[in-house]
């Protein structure tokens, strides 16, 4: 039983990049009573999840879906493809990009890491040049896949994927694209099929609007044929029994049922709003959140205006403040959730998400809590962040 010291009355504004709040109708379908999921009911449920999911990814191909958080459909994914030492190419850009790359030491893969070069690449989107001059270096093929980040959740960066597959291409290379979309998927437009991925790791918490608790691997012919030739150890994670079954709505492991619901009525929600107009939605409250920060006269941790995310907005702070004080101030003062800073960054920013069920008032609900809390920490913003993004979305 969750128990608070404390009650703080109205709602609880949570703006960390994820998870994102769950709206009402996702909330009332995953309490939905469970059903029988080897009954006839659940065969035909479960064709319309995997047929509906296919059109958030754009993507033809099947996708994989995962009782796991989005750390588990990373591993489901390097497992299938790869083999015991294989050399794969992560590009740096934040933690989580870290934090997959890690993984793969774990899996004893043989891991090298590339970045931005003579620049911190946590403020940069992937440089697709660098990719392509390591891969033209690599004449034996060694490298076996290569491992982006489609929307840094730590840093608010993304990566022009369509760019990697350019370069992969233009190297003459056949290593696969393995991306990271978990934080990207549903809030800022991707292309599994057209921008050529191999593999596209997601979750539910974050665009879908689920709680955590549902992982998901986009898949490529390509992916497909690499994985019959894949010798890793693997049980659960394993395609090839997931494919059979799936072809008639099933999963061969217990499925998370209710959750299932609730993506199903996620799914319903975008597409009756149409993915177009949320990702107009996403860069506009995007632009909002950056206009704000700029009139606080504080720096984006993002350099690059055309790697700005949709997602979320990563502000740092002045040397001499704590961003983790700010955002504790945030919460016990106005019952507002910011995210704080991972790695390296952590203290020196803090991070405000706008994704998945997020409008115009529930971000300036955020923005006001920001400016206040930046007030109490004696800061003294050139002008007002509230009005400046009033001003633009009015």
């Amino acid at each position: 039983m969750l128990k608070l010291d404390n009650h703080l009355s109205g709602r609880h504004f949570l703006h960390i990049p994820g998870p994102s709040p769950v709206p009402a109708r996702i909330l009332r379908a995953i309490s939905y009573q469970t059903i029988d999921h080897r009954g006839p009911e659940f065969g035909e449920f479960g064709l319309k999840i995997l047929d509906g999911i296919k059109k958030i990814f754009k993507t033809e191909q099947p996708v994989i879906i995962y009782s796991a958080s989005g750390t588990g459909a990373w591993e489901g994914a390097l497992v299938n493809v790869l083999n015991p030492g294989d050399k794969v190419l992560f590009y740096e850009t934040g933690q989580f990009a870290n934090l997959w790359r890690a993984l793969g030491k774990r899996l004893e893969l043989n891991v090298e890491v590339v970045g931005k070069t003579g620049q911190d690449t946590w403020r940069w989107g992937v440089d697709a040049s660098v990719i392509e001059a390591r891969l033209r270096q690599d004449t034996q093929h060694e490298i076996k896949a290569v491992c982006v980040v489609h929307n840094e959740t730590s840093t608010g960066v993304t990566s022009n994927i369509a760019a990697v597959r350019k370069a992969i291409d233009d190297a003459r290379h056949p290593a696969l694209l393995l991306v990271d979309s978990v934080s990207g998927l549903g809030s800022a437009d991707y292309c599994h099929d057209a921008w050529g991925a191999d593999v596209t790791i997601s979750g539910s918490q974050k665009g879908l609007m689920l709680p955590p608790g549902i992982g998901f691997n986009a898949l490529s012919p390509k992916a497909i044929e690499a994985s019959q030739r894949s010798k890793f150890p693997k049980s659960y994670f394993a395609w090839d029994e997931i494919l059979e079954s799936n072809k008639t709505g099933y999963w061969p492991t217990t499925p998370s049922t209710n959750l299932l619901y609730g993506l199903h009525e996620a799914l319903d929600m975008m597409m009756a709003e149409g993915l177009d107009t949320i990702f107009a939605r996403h860069q506009r409250l995007a632009e909002a959140c950056r206009r704000a920060a700029t009139a606080w006269g504080l720096e984006i941790q993002c350099l690059d205006p055309n790697a700005y995310s949709p997602v979320l907005t990563t502000i740092v702070v002045p040397a001499e403040m704590d961003a983790d004080v700010l955002r504790k101030h945030a919460l016990q003062k106005f019952n507002l959730s910011l995210g704080t800073g991972l790695g390296k960054l952590k203290g020196k920013i803090f991070r405000i998400g706008h994704l998945g069920d997020c409008n115009e008032l529930s971000l300036m609900a955020a923005l006001s809590g920001v400016e206040m809390s930046l007030g109490a920490m004696g800061y003294k913003p050139k002008e007002s962040g509230v009005v400046a993004a009033q001003d633009f979305l009015k």
